[in-house]
Formats: structure tokens, sequence, C-alpha cells
């Protein structure tokens, strides 16, 4: 018989080809992705490529985390070409994260997209991205910091009246940062939570009040911050009474 304390969180793997690891394609994630929903009592489920049914897996979950990766949603799904040098699409992973997000969508499940995965919901809603900050906003901040990763480098402005206003319960926060892209137009049914003093889009939320579906552009899985546990917590807390 399942538990009801322990929801079943499904976290989405990277798909690597570089001969690092191993010399054929291989599945990563960082430690913690995984410690940090652990600690606060998820189940984890690692989520590989090859599902055959997407909504069979999703209604064996009780939440979905769209993790980051050294890598970009391709252009071509949201109706552009590649623009900059630096955009590197991962085909294999986005082809089967599009899909799970979407089927996710769909059942309404509790979605939280970490960096990238915040920049596929919006895709998966019909927005589109900044391709290359540095290229499409003037004077922007350095998205991609030199510190290291963990470190807060940048504040960010919290929308009121949000559901990461209310999980945060502040309108400023510090957030570390680590990429090269962004959202630009909004997807349906997505509205903004927060942006970082240059203008770019750094939390979007479902508008839905009865829907969890949030993506954040820094990365509260080193739980560094008191605001990165909150939102870690939060999520645990929101796929739990999913499940029950």
């Amino acid at each position: 018989m399942k538990n009801s304390n322990f929801p079943k969180i499904g976290v989405t793997l990277d798909y690597n080809t570089d001969e690092t690891y191993a010399k054929t394609p291989w599945y990563a994630l960082r430690a913690n992705y995984i410690e940090a929903f652990a600690s606060e009592g998820a189940r984890i489920e690692l989520l590989h490529y090859e599902y055959s049914d997407v909504e069979a897996l999703v209604s064996e979950l009780d939440g979905l985390v769209i993790t980051g990766g050294n890598f970009d949603v391709a252009p071509e799904l949201y109706g552009k070409s590649i623009e900059h040098q630096s955009v590197n699409p991962n085909f294999k992973r986005t082809r089967f994260e599009m899909a799970l997000c979407k089927a996710a969508i769909a059942a309404k499940l509790p979605i939280l997209g970490i960096c990238g995965g915040e920049q596929l919901i919006n895709v998966a809603m019909g927005g589109s991205l900044i391709q290359h900050i540095p290229q499409e906003v003037p004077n922007c901040l350095e998205h991609e910091q030199k510190a290291p990763k963990h470190l807060p480098t940048h504040n960010i402005k919290i929308m009121t009246g949000t559901k990461l206003h209310a999980i945060i319960g502040s309108t400023n926060a510090d957030v570390n940062s680590t990429h090269h892209q962004a959202v630009k137009d909004l997807g349906n049914g997505i509205i903004v939570n927060a942006i970082a003093p240059d203008g770019v889009i750094e939390g979007i939320e479902s508008d839905d009040p009865n829907w969890l579906c949030i993506g954040v552009q820094w990365h509260p899985e080193y739980m560094y911050t008191d605001n990165d546990i909150a939102l870690i917590k939060h999520f645990v807390k929101t796929c739990r009474n999913q499940k029950n």
C-alpha cells in the first residue's frame, strides 16, 4: 500500500553524448536536485526518455520537476531559427520533456520548472524565448555568473499577488544566475512573478489559482537561501496534497 506521506515526484534527467563519463550516451543529474526534494519527504522518480506513454507516466506522479542543464530549447519549437552561435539544442531531451510537460499541463499536475525547465514550460504553453540575453537586452546583468553557482549574485523583484510572493513572503530576493536565455513572449495562461533589475524575466507561473505550475530562472535546489528552502518545501507540500 502506498504511504500517503511520501509524494512521488518525477524529476527529469539530463542526456549527454560527451565521452567524459562513458563512450556511449549517458543520463546524469546533480545530486542536489534529488537531495533537495528527498529532504522534504518526497519519493523521487528519475525520468529517462524511453517512456512509451507519457500520459500514463503522469498519472502515476504527484508532481513534476523539469530540471535545467547545459542546453537550450530548440528555437523551431517557438517558430524561430537559431539566431546566435551560443544556442545549443538537445533535441532528444527536449522532445521528451515537451511531451511530458504538455501531458502534465493537461492533467494539472503540480509542476516546478528550474532554469531551462522554466523556459520549457513557457514554450510548451505557446511562448517564446530570448535566445541570448547579451544580444537582446541592452546593459544586461551578468546572468552567467562567474561566482560559485550556489551563491546569490543579483536581486529580483517579486510581483505581489503571485503564488511566488505568497510562498516567499517578500517582494525581493537574492538569487543565483547561470543562464544565457530567458522567457520572452509569455505562453497562454502564464504570468510573470519575478523580474531582474535589467528587465529579464526571472519567474513565471500559471494564472490558475488552483494549480501550482511555476518556473524560476535560478536554482533553488542548492537550498542555500531561506527563499530557496521555502519554495522546495511548498512544492513538496503541494505534491503531498495532490496525492491525498
